[in-house]
């Protein structure tokens, strides 16, 4: 008679492949979970190109000031006006430290960029950051 051998438990191993598959799909979620997060509140226009570097900024400190290429202004993509824009962009400013971003089309008109800017700085806006297209 014949008597079977009793079974040996197997040693578990850990599969490297499937968790290196796991990591790239977190990795890429997250890199692309942070580009969603990048809060620019302009409108599409077409940005002056210049070599700038980019900045890190607290995107509930800020707040977009764009002026079109007609001349059109909106803060965060509301439109006011010359006359309108202190007294809008007043209550957006939280603190000292708020910065408005200043995303100006290529073709507007510098005086109407100006006199928006001015207009913030009236309103308490300290810190202005401006938008430009990158160039390499």
């Amino acid at each position: 008679m014949k008597l079977r051998k009793s079974r040996q438990a197997k040693k578990g191993r850990i599969e490297i492949i499937p968790m290196i598959d796991v990591m790239f799909f977190l990795l890429a979620t997250f890199m692309l979970a942070s580009l969603s997060m990048q809060n620019l509140h302009s409108l599409p226009i077409n940005l002056p190109q210049g070599h700038a570097a980019p900045m890190s900024m607290q995107a509930k400190d800020t707040v977009t000031l764009t002026v079109t290429q007609e001349g059109k202004i909106f803060l965060d993509k509301t439109p006011v006006t010359m006359e309108t824009l202190a007294s809008s962009l007043k209550p957006m400013l939280h603190g000292a430290e708020a910065n408005v971003i200043v995303a100006a089309d290529s073709a507007a008109t510098n005086g109407v960029t100006i006199q928006a800017m001015l207009k913030a700085r009236e309103a308490g806006a300290q810190h202005f950051l401006i938008a430009v297209k990158h160039v390499d």
